[in-house]
């Protein structure tokens, strides 16, 4: 009896393993391969999270994520094309195979991931949409706005959200709908619109970054209010799990890495860790590297390269930055925070 357990527990383990252990690659992830590059949709230019600095380097939050995926893919995080795109273009663009992801702040939606043939594989930012008024408007909440003109893009969770918002407290609104951001912004602040509304994420990068002279700072408040739930997460092609996979791991991998306190700084030093996590999680222990079909190194070409999410998130957006936005839900779960990845096992 004990000998048949044995081997039919053997035989499981078997079946398991040589599931997890083979990772056949689909035609996205052959295409990326095959191009040696990965082609990364990001937005126009957000300050801290996608924005081309004067050299043409492209840097933020949502840089980093798409920089892991080809450290993961290639070994090099450099092996990025990056695609600017508006957010008309950008689900479009991932659908022709025009780019392989795309990163441009988009919100993670049941219509978006199941009537678009996208994929959305995880959060790196929980946001939510807030107003941006010039001072000297005088209002100090979003239910003050009733009759104001109102600068928004077309083709975004924004647009509806500004809508339901509006109607729900029974306001009235004018809408002043431009698809380019850069647009968007010279409007609002040349006093075309009374308000600019966005992921609150974006406000601050733009009061932070974008402000024209003479103007400053400080002559710009983000209301209160915040009137939606923003999930951005990165955007694949339905169809291809396994580059899916590599993609959201790859995320999962920034988590773990700040979780187990990894850092670019001691990466090297933490290949000599005792600690079973921290050795699967690094390919000191092999496994999970073929499991995900890349090298056993991912994790630490992730870390080496682009950082843990927590180093990701100071230098681009929180403390270490110009934008200074607090961790808030976006702090692990392990300080009070919504960033959960599941274990790399």
């Amino acid at each position: 009896m004990r000998n048949r357990f044995v081997a039919a527990a053997a035989g499981l383990a078997a079946a398991f393993f040589g599931v997890a252990g083979t990772a056949h690659a689909g035609k996205d992830l052959d295409a990326v391969r095959s191009r040696g590059t990965l082609n990364c949709g990001v937005g126009i230019g957000t300050a801290g999270f996608m924005l081309a600095d004067s050299q043409g380097k492209w840097k933020g939050l949502s840089v980093d994520v798409c920089r892991a995926v080809a450290a993961a893919i290639f070994g090099d995080s450099e092996k990025v094309r990056y695609v600017p795109l508006t957010s008309q273009q950008r689900f479009t663009a991932v659908q022709s195979s025009e780019v392989d992801i795309v990163m441009g702040n988009a919100t993670y939606t049941l219509t978006r991931d199941t009537a678009l043939g996208l994929d959305f594989t995880g959060v790196y930012y929980y946001d939510g949409q807030g107003f941006l008024v010039p001072k000297k408007l005088g209002v100090k909440s979003a239910k003050e706005l009733n009759g104001a003109t109102v600068c928004v893009a077309p083709g975004t969770t924004t647009e509806l959200n500004l809508a339901d918002y509006f109607r729900a407290n029974k306001m009235t609104f004018k809408p002043v709908v431009i698809e380019k951001v850069d647009e968007i912004r010279s409007a609002f602040f040349s006093g075309r619109c009374d308000v600019y509304t966005t992921d609150a994420s974006s406000l601050a990068a733009t009061r932070a970054a974008n402000v024209p002279p003479p103007q400053t700072f400080d002559d710009y408040v983000i209301l209160p209010e915040i009137i939606s739930k923003e999930p951005l997460g990165p955007v694949v092609r339905h169809g291809d799990n396994q580059f899916a996979d590599i993609v959201r791991w790859s995320l999962y991998a920034m988590l773990e890495a700040e979780e187990y306190g990894i850092t670019s700084k001691n990466v090297d030093e933490m290949l000599k860790s005792d600690n079973p996590a921290i050795k699967r999680i690094l390919g000191v222990t092999p496994g999970m590297g073929k499991a995900l079909g890349v090298d056993e190194k991912w994790v630490y070409n992730i870390v080496k390269q682009v950082g843990n999410y927590g180093e990701s998130f100071d230098r681009n957006v929180g403390m270490g930055s110009p934008l200074k936005i607090p961790r808030g839900q976006n702090a692990l779960w392990t300080q009070g925070g919504l960033q959960y990845a599941p274990p790399i096992r």
